[in-house]
């Protein structure tokens, strides 16, 4: 990378800022500044991660603020509450950062669209933060797929199988709200919604969605929702998404059924091969079964491998591997479920003029 060192900044101290701030650390950035509007929360995601004590990182409270004192800063992380997202990548691109966007890239397609169009019109790299497609299992499985060792794909399936009670919500009031977050697809499941997309083509004809507020009575949105998906290249898929899984955490599990292959992603976050089966067997595929990630938490260690491909994006001006437009996949997914909820229809995409908002009063 030569002598210089890039300059990183944080927008968003929350819950999902300690995998970004280490991220950071791995891949050497340099931290000019963090933001957030609760200055303690500055202090504990640099406490988590040992660098509470650095003075030479600036604490900021406003973000417009933080890019106009430090016009050096060329990466930005935006790790605010997702109904922000939006609004702080348009600024950060019209003002010509990099940026990476925690999921979802926007609560609309409007809102995406704009993210898409700016970043193209400024030259600026834009990457959704869908950091599980850098696990060692998924990439395993795409390298498979690239490859053809399938055959013609049938069908798949995501089960993301979580828990999450009133005090995890209670953390943080925007959570579970239409204006700010959505329900579980949008917030724990877009990952594994992302994977099985990507999986698949991305080319999506059809979904028809149901989704539920069992027990989190106390949330706008929906804690259970399962989808069927139709891909224009003829396989079909099922989604399941919940955070009522009782006692805690049980999976996140993604299968691919192909007329030479069988292959079953499992673990807390998509981390573990549980079954790899294909027609030609190699010497390799004997050690991709059983293949265990070890991860710290449910975020898995994908963060570090992500920032290390938007610096490399960055220096040989190409598109991230997660860009903008995968973010957008993934948004346009769950609004599609949310669409197909509200009319009871199935939903033909591309998917337009849909945001979370327009589900607000549906439980």
């Amino acid at each position: 990378m030569g002598e210089v060192i890039m300059k990183y900044a944080l927008i968003g101290a929350g819950r999902i800022s300690t995998n970004h701030i280490k991220a950071a650390i791995n891949n050497e950035l340099e931290i000019v500044a963090v933001c957030d509007i609760i200055p303690e929360h500055i202090e504990e995601v640099l406490g988590k991660n040992d660098i509470a004590d650095d003075k030479s990182i600036k604490r900021y409270m406003d973000y417009k603020l933080m890019l106009a004192e430090n016009p050096e800063i060329e990466l930005v992380s935006i790790a605010t509450e997702s109904g922000s997202h939006a609004e702080i990548a348009l600024y950060c691109i019209e003002v010509g950062k990099h940026i990476i966007i925690e999921k979802p890239m926007a609560m609309s397609l409007d809102d995406c669209d704009k993210i898409i169009a700016l970043s193209k019109e400024k030259n600026v790299k834009v990457c959704a933060c869908h950091q599980n497609r850098f696990n060692v299992a998924i990439q395993q499985l795409r390298g498979a797929i690239e490859s053809g060792r399938f055959g013609k794909l049938s069908h798949g399936s995501i089960h993301v199988r979580w828990n999450r009670g009133k005090q995890y919500y209670e953390q943080a009031p925007w959570r579970g709200t239409w204006a700010e977050d959505g329900g579980c697809l949008m917030n724990q499941c877009i990952h594994g919604i992302d994977l099985l997309r990507w999986m698949f083509g991305n080319e999506v004809d059809e979904i028809y969605g149901v989704t539920r507020q069992q027990f989190h009575n106390y949330l706008e949105a929906e804690d259970v929702g399962m989808a069927i998906v139709k891909f224009k290249n003829g396989a079909i898929a099922t989604i399941e998404g919940t955070t009522n899984v009782y006692p805690k955490n049980l999976e996140e599990t993604l299968y691919v059924f192909g007329e030479k292959g069988t292959v079953k992603i499992g673990g807390t976050s998509t981390n573990n091969i549980d079954v790899w089966d294909f027609a030609d067997e190699t010497e390799d595929d004997q050690k991709n079964k059983g293949l265990q990630e070890a991860t710290s938490n449910v975020y898995g260690n994908g963060h570090t491998s992500l920032f290390a491909d938007v610096m490399d994006a960055i220096e040989n001006d190409r598109e991230p591997y997660v860009n903008a437009q995968a973010g957008r996949n993934a948004v346009e997914m769950i609004l599609a479920i949310y669409k197909s909820q509200k009319t009871g229809e199935p939903v033909k995409l591309p998917l337009t003029n849909f945001k979370s908002l327009d589900m607000v009063g549906e439980f």
